[in-house]
């Protein structure tokens, strides 16, 4: 009678799982996305920079055009909401390390109810940031300012932004619960 040996099945993690799993497409398109969206929030930066420089020599030459200084805060707000989808991707965003390496066996569940965790408040927050806007459009709400710009278009880029943010965890949340790993590390400190 011939022998029989259990060989077990050999189970890939992480990278290798990723690179031979149908969800590579996703990650795929995802990355470009979250990539443009810090170049997104870069561009607002150096709009505020412009926005500054423009009021400065502006009030030089005795020209001082309203709700420049509306608009740097509508762009100031776009860059933090703009660049939360790279930032997480790139693992720049606070993780409790330290906490998560003391826990031990517990690190198992801890990540998963905290991904989980996130990515239900994250949508939460999405869907009432695009309820704000549709309010704005409703209403027709502007800005208090000289400017009187619509309110609907600052906060449509902190939806977007909240949007594309919550797509991040979501996506991190997934790799996480298929792979067994989320796939990010905590970014090195400067100092």
């Amino acid at each position: 009678m011939a022998e029989t040996h259990n060989i077990p099945p050999i189970t890939m993690t992480g990278a290798d799982a990723l690179a031979a799993h149908p969800y590579r497409y996703v990650v795929a398109t995802l990355q470009p996305l979250y990539r443009w969206s810090g170049y997104l929030a870069g561009f607002c930066i150096a709009s505020i920079f412009a926005v500054t420089m423009f009021q400065i020599v502006g009030r030089l030459v005795g020209y001082n055009p309203p709700g420049l200084t509306n608009y740097a805060s509508y762009l100031m707000a776009a860059t933090v909401f703009c660049g939360l989808a790279h930032t997480f991707d790139a693992g720049g965003h606070i993780r409790i390390e330290l906490f998560l390496s003391m826990a031990g066996k517990g690190r198992y569940w801890i990540e998963r109810i905290g991904f989980l965790a996130c990515a239900v408040i994250v949508c939460w927050l999405v869907y009432f940031a695009w309820s704000m806007v549709s309010w704005s459009v409703t209403l027709g709400d502007i800005s208090e300012g000289m400017d009187a710009t619509p309110l609907w278009i600052p906060q449509m880029t902190m939806a977007m932004g909240m949007t594309l943010f919550a797509i991040s965890v979501v996506d991190r949340t997934i790799r996480l619960f298929i792979f067994g790993e989320h796939g990010m590390t905590a970014a090195p400190d400067a100092l």
